[in-house]
């Protein structure tokens, strides 16, 4: 019977120095599996990371060399950590968990779930009263200061070099859990996770790690399940989200995370952000002005670019403003957004009555809802209304000004992400070349990159990450 894998039992062993260790164990039954929040196929907007595929061959061939697999780069990776660094994180409860909660069950099957990340489906039963209501989302401060907020937390943790206790795991169980969180980025994220490819071992895991935290959380308003998430259970998952940053993950996908935030200070509130943006889609499904729609895009995109920026981390010789860095890693997130938002118009309309553009501006440009709804062309000659065309117009510009703007800090970046970002940026921006280049027809048709457009890119992209910023 389908979701009922999940056994909630602690298991564990004595170490020789005495010390309980987690030894969750991940293991696939079947139709006993539990797939009650199984990934599919949905967006979780990549920010400070993503690269394209050629991007990734050309880089391998001119550094002449394949990066190995996850599963064998951690070889001589240490695990000590400084006896007196300790969590600040929200919530703190006096350090690591000595041992996990639960452990998935069976053995048979893996091979039909291969790749595929599972939110624990008691989020389904969650309590009938909800800690954080949607409206009080909605209806608290704006976007700039909700993501100031975030901004001054994750720069602070940063600058302090503030990371959460070592947490307490066999080797062999983190290592395969990580391989999970591979597989599934490299499933259901290609272009991203062959863009990881061009980072350090230890950085990829880190990134695979909150990718998949990310796509998880996504799911929960997003995916085949969507339609029985309540505000109670995203309660739960953000109640599990301050389990992983007190080192008490549920699983052994969250023990990744809790492993990624004892390497690098990351901080917990562009995840809560995260979530809150869950919590906006519940009930939000048009935004009146700019400024609404740009807490939302701050919420489900900016937050990864703070997400990803420890990890990312800046140029050795860097003596200026993090936050200047963190500010362009915010702008990147919105710009990528914005241009999703507009790629996407008739896909979000037509299956999911989501109208993300601001209606301020369709009425500027005596544009209805229900126009948008049906898609917008002329009866006579079947093209796109020339009211659609102008209004695109407006919005293609304001996105390359924010494209503009994230331009700033990639340089500041450290030496391995600058070329990855670049390479992004300017496929990304080239999007809204596609949709002109498609008579601004986003109701029934996709602007995408040719591969061979990528690659006439790649080299101007090289180019612009050469030369380090300094300040």
């Amino acid at each position: 019977m389908r979701g009922a894998g999940a056994t909630a039992r602690p298991v564990g062993r004595t170490t020789h120095r005495g010390a309980r260790t987690c030894s969750v164990r991940t293991e696939l039954v079947g139709d006993s599996f539990d797939r009650s929040f199984v990934v599919s196929p949905v967006v979780v907007s990549p920010v400070v990371v993503v690269v394209v595929s050629p991007v990734v061959v050309v880089a391998w061939i001119y550094r002449g060399r394949m990066v190995a697999g996850a599963a064998t780069s951690r070889a001589g990776m240490t695990r000590a950590a400084p006896a007196s660094r300790a969590s600040t994180h929200h919530r703190h409860r006096g350090g690591a968990s000595r041992e996990c909660r639960t452990r998935a069950r069976g053995g048979r099957g893996a091979n039909a779930t291969r790749g595929r990340a599972v939110v624990d489906g008691s989020l389904l039963s969650a309590p009938s009263s909800a800690r954080r209501r949607p409206e009080d989302v909605v209806a608290g401060p704006n976007g700039y200061e909700v993501e100031q907020r975030a901004l001054e937390a994750c720069v602070e943790r940063q600058v302090n070099d503030v990371r959460a206790p070592r947490f307490n795991v066999p080797e062999d169980t983190l290592d395969a859990a990580y391989e999970r969180c591979r597989e599934v980025t490299a499933e259901y994220a290609k272009t991203f996770y062959l863009g990881t490819k061009l980072m350090t071992p230890e950085k990829q895991r880190a990134i695979w790690a909150i990718y998949v935290w990310c796509r998880r959380t996504d799911e929960l308003v997003d995916g085949p399940n969507a339609s029985h998430i309540t505000p109670e259970a995203l309660d739960r998952w953000e109640e599990r989200l301050e389990g992983i940053f007190d080192g008490k993950p549920v699983d052994v996908i969250d023990a990744t995370l809790c492993d990624t935030l004892s390497r690098f200070p990351v901080d917990i509130q562009p995840f809560r952000d995260m979530i809150d943006g869950m919590r906006m889609d519940l009930v939000k499904p048009r935004y009146e002005t700019f400024d609404e729609l740009y807490e939302y895009c701050y919420r489900v995109a900016g937050t990864v670019g703070l997400m990803s920026m420890p990890i990312m981390g800046c140029d050795e010789n860097f003596e200026g403003d993090v936050k200047k860095v963190y500010k362009a890693a915010l702008a990147l997130g919105l710009a990528n957004q914005l241009t999703n938002i507009l790629r996407d118009v008739g896909e979000d309309a037509q299956t999911r009555n989501r109208i993300y553009v601001p209606l301020e501006d369709l009425r500027r440009f005596g544009i209805t809802e229900q126009e948008v709804l049906r898609g917008m062309f002329s009866p006579s000659t079947g093209k796109v209304d020339d009211r659609w065309v102008a209004f695109m117009k407006f919005q293609i510009e304001r996105a390359r000004q924010v494209f503009k703007d994230a331009e700033d800090g990639v340089n500041c970046l450290h030496k391995d992400a600058r070329w990855p970002v670049w390479s992004a940026l300017d496929v990304y921006r080239n999007i809204l070349d596609a949709i002109e280049a498609n008579g601004y027809n986003n109701f029934n048709q996709r602007a995408y990159v040719p591969k061979v457009d990528k690659f006439m890119m790649l080299p101007q992209s090289y180019l612009k990450a050469q030369k380090a910023q300094t300040e």
